[in-house]
């Protein structure tokens, strides 16, 4: 049976934020890595570590470390992870299509033939590709 990792991914996130946690351990992949890289680097989680179990390569583990906005709100900084090209249904765009999410407020993480990036980064490179989530 297939499983959607990056569904998965999200859906981890998702519910650590939802009920307050500071960390989330997620398994690794070569995806999910490149999806947290991006994620520090627009500024929605506060810092990652890859994490090794017991020295074995199949135990390895990003620890993704939630950035919130204010500490007594305890409201975080990501609002919504929304998964839009689905294993059942793949969402492809062009460089004139690629969508503006949140009215540029937020990202689109799109696989191009040069890689994960944001929208912005592709529509710059001049690139299109899957649309694989929004995240604002």
């Amino acid at each position: 049976m297939y499983t959607d990792t990056i569904s998965d991914y999200l859906t981890r996130i998702r519910n650590s934020l939802f009920v307050g946690k500071y960390y989330v351990d997620i398994p690794y992949s070569k995806i999910k890595k490149e999806i947290t890289k991006i994620l520090y680097e627009e500024g929605y989680i506060l810092n990652y570590k890859l994490h090794n179990n017991n020295n074995n390569n199949n135990n390895i583990i990003i620890k993704i470390m939630l950035k919130y906005n204010d500490e007594k709100c305890h409201s975080p900084v990501i609002k919504c992870l929304k998964r839009i090209s689905k294993p059942g249904l793949r969402k492809y765009c062009n460089v004139k299509n690629i969508p503006r999410v949140l009215n540029g407020l937020g990202i689109s993480i799109i696989s191009t033939s040069k890689g994960l990036m944001t929208g912005k980064k592709a529509k710059n490179n001049n690139l299109g590709g899957e649309i694989l989530c929004y995240i604002y």
